[in-house]
């Protein structure tokens, strides 16, 4: 509790909070209790200046720092108490008797106290609230459905959760809930987050791309969706098409000339799909067909970020060892020249993928 006070409210000795707060000669205040001792082990001067004291010495009592203390106390902290306890947010929303406000301010408190709190959040999967949350989640209430979502991906924060919320059934109700006409695009963002959390762990990026609608729920969300839903969704599409079968899925639902699309208006994130997608056979044969593909490339070669850079290279590489139509067009813009010039870049993974692309370029340029 302490903390919560100004510093000047404690006592220079101990550091506690001042009980009894009195003045010495020299004009500083101590906690009576404090410099008595000082005093009674001998000392004559004054702990903070050094300087003599009075004799005998005397303490004059601060009943105006006394009185800003006390007044502190009875206003200025909160009382302890004053929010229900975990337990019983958790009982509000797990009873099927518990009205729609109680709900909802339960879902609010939960979401606020279990962001930074590990421990509440297993306690929250351990308590069987998971199943409460994800009926919310399946609610018609817009509301409710929002704030569930939101505690739900607070809870997919930990590593030990993730499969233990697949097993619940939480990747079809968030796909439920990003597809559903209902929702709101703040909760359709969040739904596409959740996957990308579920996603760190490698044994969720099959059971995702496994589920019907998964992908396909994605690449919707990209190609209609606001800013926020566009980039939540190409990020959860990087963090499953890790998966080769994701990305296979991906591109047969159409997601290449949208991520090229939506690379040509500036959101690296699509750079770094197309850099995983350009792996597969069947991605690469889609960004071929693109008319345009390889000067957006190069222009996020040129100006993108450093991650920009690394994946406009990998994906470049992919492209021009697969087609030599696609080889020489990158030699046309320029770029074997450019990428001769990132050889001294300071990041490494630049410098080998540029290195790795000249080497690809000399190739099929002795070729003919």
């Amino acid at each position: 509790m302490a903390t919560a006070f100004p510093d000047d409210f404690k006592c220079p000795i101990s550091l506690e909070i001042m009980s009894d707060p009195v003045i010495l000669s020299s004009g500083h205040t101590f906690d009576r209790s404090s410099i008595q001792r000082w005093l009674d082990s001998g000392h004559r001067t004054c702990p903070i200046t050094k300087l003599p004291l009075s004799e005998p010495p005397s303490l004059i009592p601060n009943h105006a720092l006394r009185s800003l203390i006390s007044h502190f106390t009875l206003v200025s902290l909160p009382k302890p108490h004053s929010y229900p306890q975990p337990q019983t947010l958790i009982s509000t929303l797990t009873s099927p008797s518990s009205p729609l406000h109680s709900k909802l301010s339960s879902l609010d408190q939960l979401t606020r106290l279990s962001k930074r709190d590990s421990a509440l959040r297993r306690r929250l999967t351990e308590s069987g609230a998971v199943s409460a949350v994800l009926n919310c989640v399946d609610s018609d209430d817009p509301t409710l459905q929002e704030k569930a979502m939101n505690l739900l991906l607070n809870l997919s924060l930990d590593d030990d959760n993730k499969v233990g919320l697949v097993a619940e059934g939480a990747i079809g109700r968030v796909i439920a809930a990003m597809r559903g006409g209902g929702s709101s695009p703040d909760c359709r963002a969040v739904a596409a987050t959740i996957l990308t959390s579920l996603a760190v762990v490698e044994v969720n990026k099959a059971t995702i791309g496994a589920y019907p609608y998964a992908i396909r729920a994605l690449v919707s969300l990209l190609r209609d969706g606001n800013a926020r839903e566009v980039k939540e969704a190409a990020t959860a599409l990087y963090a499953i098409c890790s998966y080769p079968d994701n990305g296979r899925r991906a591109v047969d639902c159409g997601v290449i000339p949208i991520l090229i699309s939506i690379a040509g208006s500036g959101l690296e994130r699509a750079v770094e799909v197309l850099g995983l997608l350009a792996k597969c056979k069947e991605g690469r044969e889609e960004m071929v067909k693109f008319n345009g593909c390889i000067q957006i490339l190069v222009r996020v070669l040129r100006n993108g970020s450093s991650r920009g850079v690394q994946y406009a290279l990998l994906t470049l590489n992919s492209l021009c060892n697969y087609n030599k139509e696609m080889c020489l067009e990158v030699l046309k813009e320029g770029v074997f020249e450019f990428c001769v010039g990132l050889l001294d870049d300071d990041n490494e993974k630049i410098r080998r993928n540029a290195s790795s692309l000249i080497q690809v370029l000399r190739r099929k340029r002795s070729m003919g």
